[in-house]
């Protein structure tokens, strides 16, 4: 086993998706009616959530990677486990005896947005303490995924999430951190978002959320906006990236964001940079001018057929960082992202779909067709 290149911590769980007939319902209103038998195919079960998703992405991608979850003591557990250890991890999972294994039952019909069902379980109890120093030792990379799902981490105005990058950047290791759609009815909905990401984006220097969990977290009228005005389809369809987008870049930059990057599903990446005395210890390979003051947008690549968008956004994200660590130069890395989400709709799970870098370069020097550039 190799030392570990990059650490990924936060959330796990288990994701059973039922595969769908290509001729389905145009919407998921008409496809799950109440009383009507809809006949599936056989379910896909594979690991899902941040850690699974970006961090054996990151591992296929060469990045030697360790992998830091908590479950519970049930089949669900095991599974993961078992799944795991078939990909060759690094997983030094803790076990919670009081908790239950998370999971989700994934709609993901072809052509219409997905639904997640839910069970965050033993994540709500991930605790700062369950990523040892020991486990950063010979890291350069610390990536965190899901906090709105990791209740422990966020109470308290976020304490140990903020003491986890504080020692993480003591460390000298990069970090990064990525979101996740909020119940509105969940406890994670009621916290304060805004101030917890003041205090904590200056210790982020990659920053990878989707626009709608951004939104969310931001301005919340504006996500009002945007879901009225998608009428229940992709909210991301219709965006505005000029004035819906950019307006959360300049609220990132002000907070002490580094690196932001938001995924705008279908349409493609956002991105967007600090000067260069931000950027310095950021752990970039190339001089941080090099990285500085950019802002732009990368249209998404067309797939050559779309099964199911699970995991898209977190094995772009792994494109992403195991490019940022070979020291690729910002565009680059953000035309790999949005590659790979590309490739990952190709397949039923996050992995079966991805390939490797230089083949992902190549296509792109090619003529890769993209979405229109429509901002």
């Amino acid at each position: 086993m190799r030392v570990p290149e990059a650490i990924v911590a936060g959330h796990i769980c288990l994701d059973i998706t039922p595969a769908f007939s290509s001729a389905g319902a145009a919407s998921l209103a008409e496809l799950l009616r109440p009383g009507h038998l809809t006949h599936v195919g056989a379910a896909d079960v594979h690991t899902g959530g941040c850690v699974a998703n970006t961090g054996l992405a990151l591992q296929k991608l060469g990045v030697a990677t360790r992998l830091v979850a908590r479950v519970g003591e049930d089949v669900f557990a095991g599974l993961i486990r078992h799944l795991l250890e078939a990909e060759g991890a690094d997983c030094p999972l803790v076990c919670d005896p009081a908790g239950s294994t998370s999971y989700s039952i994934v709609l993901a019909p072809p052509g219409i947005d997905r639904v997640f069902l839910h069970n965050p379980g033993a994540n709500e109890g991930f605790a700062e303490a369950d990523v040892t120093d020991g486990m950063m030792d010979g890291a350069r990379l610390m990536h965190f995924g899901y906090p709105p799902l990791m209740l422990r981490l966020c109470r308290d105005g976020g304490a140990e999430l903020l003491r986890l990058f504080a020692r993480a950047k003591a460390r000298g290791l990069a970090t990064s951190l990525d979101l996740c759609s909020v119940d509105a009815s969940s406890p994670a909905a009621a916290m304060d978002w805004p101030a917890l990401l003041a205090k904590l984006l200056p210790a982020v220097d990659f920053f990878l959320p989707s626009a709608e969990e951004l939104c969310f977290m931001l301005d919340r009228p504006r996500l009002a906006r945007w879901l009225a005005r998608s009428g229940g389809d992709d909210v991301t369809a219709s965006l505005d990236i000029r004035r819906g987008i950019e307006p959360l870049g300049d609220r990132l930059m002000a907070m002490g964001c580094k690196v932001a990057v938001i995924k705008c599903g279908a349409r493609g990446l956002y991105y967007r940079t600090a000067g260069a005395d931000a950027l310095r210890g950021a752990g970039l390979l190339l001089p941080a001018e090099v990285w500085a003051d950019r802002e732009g947008f990368q249209p998404a690549f067309r797939p050559q057929r779309i099964v199911s968008a699970t995991g898209a956004g977190d094995t772009s994200i792994a494109a992403f960082l195991a490019s940022a660590l070979e020291g690729r130069p910002l565009v680059q890395c953000v035309a790999r992202a949005a590659a790979t989400g590309a490739c990952c709709v190709e397949a039923y799970d996050a992995l079966s779909g991805l390939k490797p870098l230089a083949e992902l370069d190549d296509r792109i020097a090619n003529g890769w067709p993209t979405a229109p550039d429509t901002r």
